[in-house]
């Protein structure tokens, strides 16, 4: 039985990796369906989308200039469709500041950076030389691709929830990486070969993020409507304190009412009181007044003398 040579098993590592390449295009998929029935793109970023982008489209320069790499050109042909459709349903559903942030990674990545490297080695570098300098420069942004999900990563570590971390990503990474290094091992191209093991290695670790945390919860509550939840409280219970410090205090305005009316009733009594006193005082000597009480106020005249009747006590100006 004959073993398959190098070319064959390259060949085959080749289709291999273009499967599952393709797999890990479509991998966001569940991803950008939840954004287009939510018509928000909520925490997801568009680093990683910008990023591929970047690299299959630097991939195809290189493909080009290197020769005989049709795996490379057909999967990164379609690497760079999808990603295109990934980014415009993005800026579709995006906030205006996500949209300004994605439209900059693209100036930046796709026409600045790409633009310019390939037009310096167009110009500046050939044959062997700019196939080498081409190649290490899309070794550094292989490794870009995988390490763009660190940021997904970091956000799993901090809200301890795999929302934001697609396990299916994660194992197509990882099973990527390992197909695209033997296939990159057995033509000789390090170019390829190399970023493939930190790729291996990046996949790994988002799978042992998504088994430490995929009993997490779903949703974590924003610290602000909490905030916001315990000022509802804190004011429902100061409304309740008002009312009852309201009616203690209308009870105590009403006693203080009525205190007041009594005291002003005595008062006109009082008053009252003595200006019948002040009548009967300054009344005429020939008037007789009686008064049931058992004293009698009566003016003494200077030419009369006072009289002691009995039983009277008699009170006299001065």
């Amino acid at each position: 039985m004959a073993f398959p040579n190098t070319t064959q098993m390259a060949f085959v590592c080749g289709i291999l990796g273009n499967i599952v390449s393709f797999l890990v295009y479509l991998a966001p998929l569940p991803t950008f369906y939840r954004i287009y029935k939510k018509k928000s793109t909520e925490g997801f970023q568009s680093i990683p989308y910008s990023v591929a982008l970047f690299s299959a489209m630097l991939y195809l320069y290189y493909a080009f200039i290197k020769g005989n790499s049709l795996m490379l050109i057909t999967i990164n042909s379609v690497g760079s469709v999808v990603e295109t459709a990934y980014l415009i349903v993005f800026m579709i559903y995006a906030t205006k500041k996500a949209k300004m942030f994605t439209t900059k990674l693209i100036i930046l990545f796709n026409i600045g950076a790409l633009g310019l490297i390939m037009g310096l080695t167009g110009l500046l570098v050939k044959g062997k030389l700019r196939v080498s300098m081409v190649g290490w420069i899309c070794a550094v942004f292989s490794v870009s691709v995988f390490a763009a999900p660190l940021s997904i990563m970091r956000r799993v570590i901090k809200t301890k929830s795999v929302e934001y971390l697609p396990f299916n990503l994660s194992v197509c990474l990882t099973l990527c990486a390992v197909m695209w290094f033997f296939y990159g091992l057995l033509i000789k191209d390090f170019y390829i070969a190399t970023p493939n093991i930190l790729g291996f290695t990046f996949g790994v670790a988002q799978m042992i993020l998504y088994a430490v945390y995929r009993k997490g919860k779903k949703q974590v509550l924003p610290e602000i409507e909490t905030k916001q939840l315990q000022t509802v409280v804190d004011i429902t219970t100061l409304e309740k304190q008002q009312e009852l410090t309201s009616s203690i205090l209308g009870k105590q305005e009403q006693e203080a009412q009525i205190e007041t009316r009594v005291s002003q009733r005595q008062e006109n009594d009082a008053i009252d009181h003595q200006e019948n006193d002040t009548s009967i005082a300054t009344a005429s000597p020939d008037e007789s007044v009686t008064d049931p009480s058992p004293i009698i106020v009566v003016d003494r005249p200077i030419s009369v003398v006072n009289e002691v009747q009995p039983n009277m006590v008699i009170a006299c100006n001065v």
